[in-house]
């Protein structure tokens, strides 16, 4: 009704009127203005007005929402409004100047208030005023000024003004400004005539140029090489136009003469350039006839060759060999951005070992010359790339790629360990780890701030190294293990974990590791380090002396028994803590006089009373640190695993100690410390009691120790280590899966032709051309130069955006890359007249942004025609591409619009399964902010598949064990993890249980650091989770 009722609706004449329309009138009129637009035409109105009085009206709440729809519609079929802009002004909207206020301070004679009004009328033009009573003055008052900033200004204002009327011809006034732009190119002042040939470089009008071509080329031999540059400049810009050949129809000709006798380095830099533009055969033929001038030319001159080569190269690869030569030479270059284009000119060219090592080699001096640290990471980005294709290179560099860990900056060094420890072979193996032992041990001066983050980095890295070549670990475990009692607490953990690999898959290093833990083992002191201590002790203290030594380490750290004691009334408690308790009450037994029935008295000890005396925490001595410490803040967890400990101690000192009086003296020892913990944890001295989990555990330890069978021994002293073997060889079998899903299978086509090197003719090649040839021979024969993809995930790619039954249509590619989409949009004409204007109008919605509109094309009855626009991409998020092929006909005078489907651009586009250890994973869950939680709503019955199938829909990486979703209990938690090509993690978390009527319940929580990956991840998720067909 309310669309019905609208289209009586007229438009308002003027801004009066529109100030008489209530909010939900312009609000529906707002609404449905885009659709009225495309059937009548609404001039009178400016959409600018229509904002002003909606903001006015305190209802901005749907701006946003009209803004591109509007704008599309009122302006989308003006071509003046695709004006280019060539420069941008900050413009403060606080105090807007006024047009009569800048027309009195151009009539002046204050040079410095004309300059002010100047660049007061240039931004009120780039912010979409146009001030048309200005141009008469400013030609009368300003045209005349001799003063340089005021010319400058002039000629930023003739840039943006408008020198065409609605019909595309040039306005009669811009006549007045030729002979000003023809006087400037003859002025005696080098800066008016620079300048002004600048300004020439950004003009389109071909009417206002054509008389001043013969000034522009007089000053290609002006004796100032400020002005030949420029110039230049202007005759390249000039010859790129539309119609620009008739006008300089000799130019390439005259630019080639000028470029053999110009000795300025930028001038010749832009003659060159014009060349390459304009007339590419006659840049080539200058480079290969000054060949061995190539390494004395400019900076900037040698970074224009090197585009040269590299367009040339892409079109004939046949000749890539001697402008590799050319390339090869210019690795000498003194100017590092040079250099630094050469190896990666090198690197796209040619796949030649002697031009990967160059360019390997040039890197890794970059990486070491430079102290930019961007400039250290772009390098680091450059050598990722070259070891993900020429790995057998680049381990030769190992070397000198972990120079880079000389910097202090932390990516740096992260980047720098991950190239390092995928080049690690059993030749380099020593010498890497060397190398690693040596930052460890500079870490321990504490200079840095970060050294812990940074120890920990190298922790890691030794440890993987370890792994892969056990026979290195006795060279770094000891260092490492002087680490278990560091501050930093994830360091010291990484240790502890590393000491635990190393012992089950190094038996030799067993007893030394052993030895060495129980000596260090009172500087730990992190519970979480403290618990695997305890654990690799209780499984590898296997020789009795080792038993022994194990269960007096635990004694000494845990100190003397009780953990605590009650005082009575009237004495000084000794070593009592300082923390006022609650007092408990205890029963004191006291003899006075009492009075008998008969009232004599008597003296008995019937009576008692009560005494209230505060329990207090006896401390211990100084050197029964961490463990004691540890469990008298409330850690019962610990608490848990020193019963553990002990209880897998006394069952192993029963088997090799041969005297039962010893044995039944450990376990007495043992089951005390157990009981003390049980006390404390049950006591009123601490904030909090022990935990139900650990009070169980501490006390079947309690039990088994008064009671032992043979398949409760078994399962301790056996099962335990066997589960840990079984998690190791787990990780590794995972570890290799990765490595063979990441190795590139490529085929090659049975009909391919095969090229034999030996066959080949070698006359007039170098070695480093023989190189080449053959790489590629062997490329063409791996099938690697063909990325086709499969045919059927292209075929996905391809959106219908109109109906078969259209006019006109219509249908996209879509191509997603790393920051942008490209489209590529194939239209057909379907009728049997020629369509005029056909402009492809788009617009985005979220976090895209259209980097240009497509131009006006002209579509022969029954033909088609490819366009293609960019869309670049800010972040990840869902976004969606809207638009509407708009074209004209003879026959009919308005434009007809077909408005095309939707495009939704998917954010599994973006992300991309991803790895982290479990610690980091907390960590994130604990500092991310934003959290989508999705309740579970499924049809599949299975907790197994439907975590399979949310990993299949949401493209991430389930970094919980197997092992750990094993077995079928009606309960099913793990976690997701995912990373976006903007570096954005992604964490999901599914919780999920079975219930009595067989369905699934539960939530998917989702967590990042960005709303937009946590909200479009939600959606994802809530729209595949049924899983039905």
């Amino acid at each position: 009704m309310d669309r019905v009722r609208f289209m009586n609706f007229s438009y308002p004449k003027n801004h009066n009127q529109l100030q008489t329309i209530t909010p939900k009138v312009l609000l529906l009129f707002l609404y449905y203005l885009p659709s009225l637009i495309k059937n009548t035409r609404a001039g009178s109105v400016r959409v600018s007005q229509i904002f002003s009085l909606y903001l006015s009206l305190n209802s901005t709440r749907t701006l946003s929402f009209f803004y591109l729809d509007l704008t599309s519609s009122l302006y989308g079929n003006k071509k003046e409004m695709e004006k280019s802009c060539t420069f941008l002004v900050h413009f403060d909207k606080g105090t807007p100047a006024i047009a009569t206020e800048i027309k009195e301070a151009l009539e002046g004679s204050d040079v410095s208030a004309k300059i002010d009004a100047m660049k007061k009328a240039i931004s009120l033009l780039l912010n979409g005023e146009t001030l048309p009573q200005l141009f008469i003055t400013i030609v009368r008052y300003v045209l005349p000024s001799e003063d340089h900033t005021v010319q400058k200004l002039l000629l930023l204002y003739l840039e943006i003004i408008d020198k065409k009327d609605a019909k595309g011809r040039v306005l009669p006034e811009m006549i007045l400004i030729c002979q000003n732009l023809r006087n400037n190119l003859q002025h005696p002042n080098e800066y008016i005539r620079g300048v002004t040939l600048r300004f020439l470089c950004r003009l389109n009008e071909t009417e206002i140029i054509e008389p001043l071509i013969p000034s522009v080329l007089q000053n290609l031999e002006h004796r100032h090489p400020f002005i030949r540059r420029n110039a230049i400049s202007a005759v390249m810009a000039i010859y790129k136009l539309p119609h620009g050949e008739q006008l300089l129809i000799d130019a390439p000709e005259m630019i080639e003469k000028v470029l053999s006798t110009e000795l300025d380095q930028s001038a010749k830099r832009n003659a060159f350039l014009m060349l390459f533009n304009c007339d590419q055969d006659r840049a080539t033929n200058y480079l290969l006839t000054n060949v061995d001038k190539v390494s004395e030319w400019g900076e900037l001159l040698q970074m224009v060759v090197l585009e040269l080569i590299r367009k040339v190269c892409r079109t004939n690869r046949g000749e890539k060999g001697k402008y590799i030569k050319i390339i090869i030479s210019l690795l000498n270059a003194p100017s590092n951005a040079v250099i630094y284009e050469c190896a990666s000119t090198l690197v796209s060219l040619s796949s030649a070992p002697t031009a990967i090592r160059a360019a390997a080699s040039t890197y890794c001096q970059l990486l070491i010359s430079q102290s930019d640290n961007n400039v250290k990471l772009i390098v680091l980005d450059r050598l990722n790339e070259l070891k993900s294709s020429h790995r057998e290179i680049m381990v030769d560099r190992i070397m000198d790629v972990l120079r880079a860990l000389s910097s202090p900056n932390l990516d740096i060094q992260k980047k720098t360990l991950d190239i390092a420890l995928d080049l690690i072979t059993p030749r380099n193996i020593t010498e890497v780890v060397l190398m690693l032992k040596k930052e460890v041990m500079k870490t321990q001066n504490g200079e840095l701030e970060k050294n812990g983050e940074y120890r920990q980095m190298l922790i890691q890295a030794i440890h993987s190294c370890a792994i892969k070549f056990p026979e290195v670990a006795s060279t770094v475990v000891h260092l490492l293990m002087d680490f278990l009692g560091d501050s930093n607490v994830a360091s010291a953990i990484d240790v502890a974990i590393f000491v635990r690999e190393i012992i089950e898959t190094n038996p030799k290093l067993r007893v030394s590791i052993i030895t060495r833990l129980l000596d260090t083992f009172y500087q730990i002191r992190a519970a979480r380090v403290c618990s695997c201590a305890l654990w690799i002790i209780g499984e590898y203290c296997l020789s009795l002396s080792e038993v022994e030594i194990g269960i007096a380490t635990i004694k000494q750290c845990l100190g003397e028994l009780p953990f605590y004691s009650v005082s009575e009334e009237g004495e000084a408690p000794t070593d009592a803590t300082k923390n006022s308790q609650q007092p408990s009450s205890v029963t004191v037994s006291s003899r006075r006089p009492a009075i008998l029935s008969d009232g004599t008295y008597a003296t008995q000890s019937a009576a008692s009373e009560t005494a209230f005396s505060p329990p207090t925490i006896v401390q211990g001595s100084l050197a029964a640190g961490n463990l004691r410490s540890l469990l008298l803040t409330g850690d019962f967890f610990l608490g848990a695993v020193v019963a553990c400990t002990l209880t897998k101690l006394v069952l192993r000192l029963e088997e090799v100690q041969p005297s039962k009086v010893e044995v039944n003296k450990a376990s007495a020892q043992a089951l005390l410390i157990m009981v003390s913990m049980i006390q404390l944890g049950q006591s009123p001295v601490l904030s909090h009691p022990i935990d139900g989990d650990s009070y169980d555990r501490i006390l079947l330890c309690i039990r088994l120790l008064c009671s032992t069978g043979d398949e409760v021994r078994k399962i301790w002293l056996q099962s335990c280590r066997q589960s840990f073997v079984k998690m190791l060889s787990e990780k590794q079998l995972r570890e290799t899966e990765e490595l063979k899903a990441k190795a590139q299978v490529s085929y090659a086509q049975p009909d391919d032709l095969i090229d034999f090197y030996h066959l080949k003719s070698r006359k007039g090649m170098s070695q480093l051309e023989l190189e080449d040839e053959v790489q590629d021979d062997l490329k063409r024969a791996t099938g690697e130069f063909i990325k086709d993809g499969d045919d059927a995930n292209k075929l996905n790619r391809i959106l219908q955006l109109t109906g078969f039954s259209d006019p006109v249509y219509a249908e996209a590619y879509v191509t997603v890359h790393h920051y942008d989409i490209v489209l590529d949009v194939t239209v057909i004409n379907r009728t049997k007249d020629t369509l005029q204007n056909l402009c492809l109008e788009l617009a985005t919605m979220g976090d895209l942004k259209l980097v240009e509109r497509p131009q006006n094309y002209i579509l022969a009855p029954e033909s088609s025609k490819q366009i293609k626009a960019n869309i670049k991409v800010s972040s990840t998020e869902t976004g969606v591409i809207f638009g509407n092929i708009v074209y004209e006909t003879s026959n009919v005078l308005e434009r007809t619009v077909v408005v095309l489907n939707d495009i939704h651009i998917d954010i599994m586009d973006y992300i991309s399964p991803a790895v982290c250890t479990d610690a980091a994973f907390r960590t994130m869950w604990a500092e991310f902010e934003w959290e989508n939680k999705v309740a579970v709503n499924t049809i599949i019955q299975s907790e197994k598949d439907f975590l399979d199938h949310v990993i299949k829909s949401t493209n991430m990486k389930c970094l919980t064990a197997p092992s750990a979703l094993d077995g079928d209990c009606g309960f099913l938690a793990a976690n997701l993890y995912a990373k976006s090509i903007f570096g954005e993690d992604a964490l999901v978390n599914i919780s999920i249980e079975k219930q009595a009527d067989g369905k699934l319940s539960g939530y998917i929580r989702i967590r990042s650091k960005t709303q937009g990956i946590a909200l479009s991840l939600g959606d994802k998720i809530t729209l595949k989770q049924k899983g039905g067909s």
